[in-house]
């Protein structure tokens, strides 16, 4: 919807507008600021016009009073049973802004607000009455907030670009956030490439006096942490997941702006529409097609988009885009993402997000969540299938992830042995967390510098993980435990924030009927028997979707929603890689070691290693450095 950014302390005020004018693509639409300069607080606005069009859902708003002021990026789906519960109450409102009621909730009950809101979003309340800022974020991290705590106060923002001209001061790396990125493609938890920016954690809040936070809490917690688990059976299941996913689709639909959806032709996409078209008839479905086929052991998506298509009787509209396109927009991608995240999936967002604009779309519907609600990745499988060889004494699974180790690269279906038996040796926890990681720690090790390598102390990637799960008693089984790690960290960690940011960058918002919460409340209570059935995930979603779509598009080959990677970093890619990870390049930089980035080159050309998520990884940590750190973004050209 927005872009939101502002600070509680001493800063530069004009500095404020230099940050609005880095996040402008969050809300060509309108722009808006507020100062109390005797507090020191300022609150900036972007606005992606969706809701209440008129000049009475501007941002930043206030109380008539002007006592209370808000600035708010996202969609409360509920907002119009609310309203009318505040209305009964004696509230009043000028416009039909979701916003103006979550300024009016505010007013009559405070923070206790928040388990009330169904939707996405981040936001900053200035509470001139009591001196206090009160932030927070959704309950699934579906909008992205960063902020800084520093000496000169508490400072935050949309997006990281919009943040550092507020604290330009905040350029030394994190290492241990440049860890995680290496091994998981993105960084679980608050890390971000920068020490001083931190994420704001889904369902977090935070409490402000005197540009301090005075209060850090999780005001929602996933549903297997409040005891909620698989209580229904099978009919119930289905039944409930039809009638809440068309709820879900029905809410989000809502909009002053038109609304188009994604159509990949997976199960999740396909779904979404399915129940979209229920209500518009008429609606528009995009989709991508990348010139130059998938990698091996892929599956291309676009014939079974057009399929779906044809059977719901949609209009599907295509774009398309080859390698040398997607090469030429790496930078611009990790520039867009603030965070340098190893997949060009990110891409695909951005072309189709583009065609939707062009097409006149705001607004789009997304499948995100469903693997990670109902499963469907392929360490879902492979969770499920640990009881067949987990009872082998350590050094037996040591061994088979050595044997594994040595396998030819080059084959997709040794990759996937290779990564199946990764951390085989590995117990509880430690081996749920190990299936999210792309790469040994120990071969990370390898490619470090001596320097890089004493900063990271001893700290594992998985940390964050295993401290998550801690809490968790041990009738929470393994593939529960592996859900809970997708919703906690690798949605809001990777998924939702490129989705998210990607659309922004032209103008379009991505909302996630998947994770509705009182949809994803629902898939809390389904037995993990029936979401994983052996090798078959997303079982009670499939079912429930038999009704609806072709039983080929339900049943079909899963598919991520990507690029040939692989193939194009042997060739397309070759001159950012002797540029980038030039050795005079990796030398000046000083993190990783320059003759071990030259040998993974080699070996993954040759195809001995699988390496080209790792040098993407490496790749867009150089890009990403060179924007942010070597020409910090303080001024107004970009």
């Amino acid at each position: 919807m927005c872009g939101i950014l502002g600070y509680f302390g001493s800063f530069d005020r004009s500095a404020l507008q230099v940050g609005l004018d880095r996040i402008a693509h969050r809300g060509p639409d309108d722009s808006g600021t507020f100062f109390d300069e005797a507090a020191g607080v300022a609150l900036g606005h972007r606005r992606l016009s969706i809701l209440d069009l008129s000049p009475l859902g501007h941002q930043p708003m206030s109380t008539s009073d002007g006592g209370v002021t808000l600035v708010f990026n996202g969609e409360i789906y509920n907002f119009q049973e609310l309203r009318a519960e505040l209305e009964a109450k004696g509230h009043s409102f000028r416009g039909h802004s979701d916003t103006e009621v979550l300024l009016a909730l505010y007013l009559e009950q405070g923070e206790a607000m928040l388990p009330r809101l169904n939707g996405i979003f981040a936001f900053a309340i200035w509470d001139a009455r009591n001196q206090s800022m009160f932030v927070a974020r959704d309950a699934l991290g579906v909008k992205p907030l960063y902020f800084c705590a520093g000496t000169r106060g508490f400072s935050f923002a949309s997006e990281i670009k919009g943040l550092l001209p507020l604290v330009p001061e905040a350029r030394t790396l994190d290492p241990i956030a440049l860890h995680r990125y290496l091994s998981f493609l993105w960084c679980p938890g608050e890390g971000t490439p920068l020490k001083a920016v931190r994420k704001v954690l889904p369902g977090e809040a935070l409490m402000l006096r005197a540009g301090k936070i005075e209060r850090q809490w999780i005001w929602y917690r996933l549903p297997p942490f409040r005891g909620v688990c698989g209580d229904i059976d099978e009919a119930s299941a289905i039944a409930g997941t039809v009638s809440h996913m068309r709820a879900a689709v029905k809410r989000q639909l809502i909009a002053d702006v038109p609304v188009g959806a994604f159509l990949s032709g997976g199960l999740d996409s396909s779904s979404v529409v399915a129940f979209a078209r229920e209500q518009n008839p008429n609606i528009k479905c995009f989709t991508i097609e990348a010139t130059g086929g998938v990698d091996v052991g892929e599956t291309d998506d676009l014939p079974y988009a057009s399929r779906v298509a044809k059977h719901l009787g949609v209009d599907l509209e295509i774009v398309r885009i080859d390698s040398g396109r997607m090469a030429g927009d790496l930078e611009r991608m990790i520039v867009q993402l603030d965070e340098p995240l190893a997949d060009l999936a990110p891409l695909n967002v951005l072309y189709i997000s583009q065609l939707a604009r062009d097409s006149g779309m705001k607004v789009l519907l997304s499948g995100s969540g469903g693997d990670d609600l109902f499963t469907g990745y392929r360490r879902h499988v492979a969770a499920n299938y640990e009881s067949l060889w987990s009872w082998l004494p350590g050094g037996i699974r040591r061994g088979a992830e050595r044997a594994a180790m040595g396998l030819d690269q080059r084959s997709a279906w040794k990759r996937r042995i290779n990564k199946l038996m990764r951390g085989a040796g590995l117990d509880g926890d430690a081996r749920i967390a190990n299936y999210f990681a792309w790469a040994r720690e120990s071969e990370l090790m390898g490619l470090y510098s001596p320097e890089f390598r004493s900063q990271l102390g001893g700290a594992h990637a998985t940390d964050p993980m295993l401290e998550f799960l801690r809490p968790l008693p041990p009738s929470v089984g393994r593939l529960e435990r592996m859900l809970i790690l997708e919703q906690q960290y690798f949605l809001p960690d990777h998924n939702l924030p490129y989705t998210d940011k990607m659309s922004m960058a032209v103008g379009v918002e991505v909302r996630v009927p998947f994770l509705d919460l009182e949809l994803v409340e629902f898939a809390a209570r389904i037995p993990m028997a029936l979401k994983q059935r052996g090798r078959e995930g997303k079982w009670i979603l499939k079912k429930a979707m038999e009704p609806y779509l072709p039983h080929d598009v339900i049943y079909r080959p899963k598919s991520g929603f990507s690029a040939p990677l692989r193939g194009w970093m042997r060739r397309e890619f070759k001159p950012l890689l002797a540029d980038l990870l030039s050795a005079e390049s990796i030398r000046r930089r000083g993190l990783f070691d320059a003759a071990a980035v030259q040998r993974l080159i080699a070996a993954n050309d040759s195809g001995r290693t699988d390496g080209a998520y790792s040098l993407l990884s490496l790749l867009g940590i150089e890009i990403w450095c060179r924007n942010y750190i070597d020409a910090p973004m303080t001024s107004r050209s970009s």
